[in-house]
């Protein structure tokens, strides 16, 4: 098959779903199909890649780090004459929430081939989030994607998150979310009849690689010296209780709710220690909060392979965000990799199925006594132990067999 993935952002750029799209196309090309990624050129020095077809494109944001196309007939005539000296399409994979979904709606429309729609991002969540004004902007993002995608299935009415995503979903085939959560709301909200789930995945080579060197940090020094022929006398090789160890990565923006889970490791005294992995526009306020504890460290951001080698390393990973994740990748990232986690979200929680200590609900006590019972359980040898079908299932060699899967259903069903 000859796949074409739409993206709102250069899979080059900084982001989970680039990441994720990236990894998809490994494993796709690893199975046989050609897969070409359609998405606003960078404004940054990025390496030559053919299964990269860049559109004309404007930065908008002063890094010049992401950057957006314009949706509209210029667009639609550069794409169709790239797309002239490449193979014939066989389906279009949108992965895209706005300039990125609506050119690849038109381009799929006008020369008849189905789509298949992977919704990232819970719209309404979002949009509030990051600005106060989030009402008018949903009014107005509304108004350019009927404009947009005009003769494109039925015209959806409506202002809202859902009214949104309702009117991108138009003339798909299938559409599918990362999380069985999402999906029913998806579905609740009349968004799509059917949605089916496809999580995101782990690299499977990445994982193997940070379980084995996980082992061998785990290894006491006395048995690894004793392999290699040297006797070690090093009082350091005895075993001694250490204080857990919590991970809480992520972007540090309201949404993220990190301010909050720094209240709650002051306020808990919890004898632990806490590193803080990610950046963002509220590093400075995270800082002034954590003078109160000296068990926090900021990590800055990490290579992804890093931070997975810090999840295997930890006692328990800590995620926070409520009702804004359509996924939440740590949590099953710490799984995948043996590590429990301080869930925040109920809604993630039902979706890992255990391995976590829950918090009942989202105030700041209820996280402190949270942390507090997880450390108890760590330093007594009473963590939970995360689920091995959830862990098996988020290798991504598992979610690209799924996702063929659909996409020849697809294809079949025409």
């Amino acid at each position: 098959m000859h796949i074409v993935f739409f993206g709102d952002q250069h899979l080059e750029s900084l982001g989970g779903a680039q990441v994720s799209m990236r990894l998809q196309r490994r494993y796709l090309e690893r199975a046989g199909h050609t897969v070409t990624v359609v998405a606003p050129a960078m404004h940054l020095p990025r390496a030559a890649d053919a299964g990269y077809l860049d559109l004309p494109s404007m930065p908008i944001t002063v890094d010049r780090e992401y950057s957006m196309s314009w949706p509209g007939r210029r667009t639609d005539r550069f794409l169709d004459l790239a797309f002239a000296h490449r193979p014939p399409v066989d389906l279009v994979h949108v992965q895209a929430d706005f300039w990125g979904a609506f050119i690849g709606h038109r381009f799929a429309h006008r020369h008849g081939i189905p789509v298949v729609h992977t919704m990232h991002n819970r719209v309404d969540v979002g949009m509030a989030a990051v600005t106060p004004l989030h009402r008018p902007v949903l009014a107005v993002l509304n108004l350019w994607r009927r404009a947009a995608m005009r003769g494109i299935g039925e015209s959806i009415a409506g202002s809202d998150g859902w009214a949104f995503l309702r009117g991108i979903a138009q003339g798909s085939s299938a559409v599918t979310a990362p999380s069985g959560h999402f999906a029913r709301r998806l579905e609740q909200h009349g968004v799509f009849d059917r949605v089916d789930v496809v999580w995101n995945g782990i690299d499977d080579e990445l994982l193997a690689q940070t379980l084995a060197a996980r082992v061998v940090d785990e290894t006491p020094a006395a048995a690894r010296d004793t392999a290699s022929g040297v006797v070690s006398h090093d009082e350091d090789d005895v075993s001694r209780p250490r204080r857990p160890r919590f991970v809480w990565l992520g972007r540090m923006s309201p949404e993220k709710r990190l301010l909050p889970f720094l209240e709650a490791v002051v306020e808990s005294r919890v004898d632990a220690d806490v590193e803080v992995i990610g950046g963002g526009g509220q590093l400075r306020a995270a800082e002034k909060i954590a003078r109160g504890h000296d068990g926090i460290r900021f990590a800055g951001r990490l290579p992804y392979a890093e931070t997975l080698a810090r999840i295997a390393a930890a006692d328990a990973v800590v995620q926070t965000s409520i009702g804004f994740e359509t996924q939440g990748m740590t949590p099953f990232e710490a799984a995948t990799l043996g590590t429990p986690t301080v869930v925040s979200d109920p809604d993630i929680a039902g979706e890992l199925r255990g391995g976590l200590w829950a918090v009942p609900d989202a105030s700041v006590t209820a996280l402190a006594e949270t942390l507090q019972r997880a450390a108890s359980d760590i330093a007594a040898g009473n963590a939970p132990s995360p689920d091995p079908d959830v862990a098996a299932a988020f290798r991504q060699s598992s979610r690209t067999a799924a996702m063929i899967e659909l996409y020849e259903r697809v294809l079949a069903e025409r």
